[in-house]
């Protein structure tokens, strides 16, 4: 057909029609014109055959430089990127002009292929069911996620099993650590139903970074007790080679392409608490997991199963509560009640919270806060565990190192701005602590809130004699109790009674 070259297969097509037929017959059999038929008779050479190789069009540019420096500069430098070679020679040889690249480009990786060093390969797994869990982080700050109003910065811990495909989820607030590491694999692990023989890490070198050799030890000796408790082999890949763990790699970009698409079809990424964000989360992994439920019920029957409670998580110290009302830990201070002044706690660190003891004896949960950088400090305050003494000394609130967190609500923030502004300082300092007073006592701190804002938005500064006016116990609304007194002579038939015949006295 015009346009269209003789392959080899029709030539060879057309040589055994040829010896039992005519030449237009055997040409048409093959797929060809008549004329084509004659001049293949004339030649018998295959297609392939008579091709001339393409020689050089143009001079070669690089002619005079290849062999000679860039050669040289890729035998020593194996890793060096074309476009560096090219900004060598165009500095070296400016003649040679910029059209050169492309072809240097196609040299270069034609040489590597050629002499250059042997590459790295990558020996693909076949996976058996019950073998093999894997554990990783990642990022999500560029999720845009915000709770309350404020930007979440936070990572998720992600466990795999190699062979169904099951997975699990936990939102992390802090970075890389054995902490978060051991409460999201055990919440995987039970929320599987068993354990895998098998459970391999990244190297955790995030959190290893900046600890002390002893430091870091003793959390290898912990990660390995904590799969030793599930009865799992501890393994990790090389550092910083992620290929080795590359099922779980590879499901990352798919957990977060799957939370993106679940906050553009919501709408918003904004939550109200961290719970809500947590059960959000829960739900896509939870939908995941179903449409892969028949492999995960067939590697669930080979899980090795779960001991009879969790292993420890969260790591214990000690701390000794100060005349400030509270501890120091990791950069962190917390209030505690004041009578703990003075008393050595133990606190038991999660993730996201501290349970504090005295002794065996819990005491609170407290809510986790982290400090970064090197000098700046965080507070983690509850203003009920130091409003009675702060209402006995109201001014030392305005140099009170943290004061920002003192306040439970954005509107006792605001009150303590204006009455700054209006009031002297003694008496802003008797209202901003009489409501934070009344706020307790009464059990009223978002109503209390609402009535500051309220005020505050018509122009208005609450006085603290109107706000306990209003959130003081309404007389009318308490119940009167009668109390009628039993005459004394009523006891006495308690010691005139006689005694029955044969009871003990």
């Amino acid at each position: 057909m015009p346009g269209r070259h003789v392959t080899d297969h029709q030539m060879r097509l057309f040589m055994t029609h040829r010896k039992n037929a005519p030449i237009p017959v055997a040409a048409a059999r093959a797929g060809f014109s008549t004329a084509t038929g004659y001049r293949i008779s004339h030649d018998p050479r295959a297609p392939s055959e008579k091709h001339v190789p393409r020689e050089r069009r143009r001079p070669d540019p690089l002619a005079a430089v290849f062999d000679t420096e860039v050669v040289p500069m890729l035998e020593v430098c194996p890793g060096l990127r074309p476009v560096a070679v090219f900004e060598e020679l165009m500095r070296r040889h400016p003649g040679l002009g910029t059209g050169v690249r492309r072809t240097l480009e196609r040299r270069i990786r034609q040489w590597r292929a050629l002499h250059g060093p042997e590459r790295e390969v990558i020996f693909r797994q076949t996976h058996e069911p019950g073998r093999m869990g894997l554990s990783d982080f990642t990022d999500m700050a560029g999720s845009g996620v915000m709770v309350a109003g404020e930007m979440l910065s936070h990572r998720l811990y992600h466990f795999r099993l190699a062979f169904s495909g099951f997975e699990h989820a936990h939102v992390v607030l802090g970075g890389e650590s054995f902490v978060a590491l051991a409460a999201g694999l055990q919440d995987a692990l039970w929320t599987l139903g068993g354990a895998p023989r098998e459970h391999r890490s990244d190297s955790l070198s995030a959190a290893f970074r900046n600890l002390a050799p002893e430091v870091e030890e003793d959390w290898t000796a912990r990660y390995h007790a904590l799969c030793g408790h599930y009865g799992m082999a501890a393994s990790r890949n090389n550092r910083g080679v992620a290929h080795e763990n590359g099922t779980i790699e590879v499901a990352h970009n798919h957990l977060k392409r799957v939370v993106e698409d679940a906050l553009l079809l919501r709408g918003s990424r904004d939550f109200d608490t961290i719970a809500e964000y947590r059960r959000f989360v829960d739900e896509l992994i939870g939908r995941r997991n179903a449409r892969n439920r028949k492999r995960i019920d067939a590697e669930r029957a080979v899980l090795r199963l779960l001991p009879p409670r969790r292993a420890e998580d969260g790591e214990e110290t000690m701390v000794t509560v100060t005349s400030s009302g509270g501890f120091m830990l990791r950069r962190v201070f917390y209030t505690v009640p004041s009578r703990l002044i003075g008393h050595r706690l133990r606190v038991r660190l999660h993730d996201d919270r501290l349970e504090v003891f005295l002794g065996g004896t819990p005491l609170m949960t407290l809510p986790r806060g982290r400090g970064y950088g090197d000098r700046r400090r965080a507070h983690v305050v509850d203003y009920r565990h130091v409003i009675h003494a702060l209402r006995a000394k109201p001014m030392a609130l305005p140099g009170l190192v943290y004061r920002d967190q003192l306040f439970p609500r954005d509107a006792y923030r605001r009150l303590y701005d204006a009455a700054m502004e209006a009031l002297p300082e003694r008496a802003a300092c008797k209202l901003v602590v009489g409501a934070l007073a009344i706020a307790h006592e009464r059990g009223c701190e978002a109503d209390l809130a609402a009535l500051i804002d309220a005020s505050l938005d018509a122009g208005d500064l609450p006085a603290l004699a109107t706000i306990q006016a209003r959130f003081q116990p309404d007389p009318e609304a308490l119940p009167q109790v009668t109390v009628t007194m039993a005459p004394l002579s009523v006891y006495d038939a308690l010691t005139d009674a006689t005694p029955v015949e044969g009871a003990a006295i």
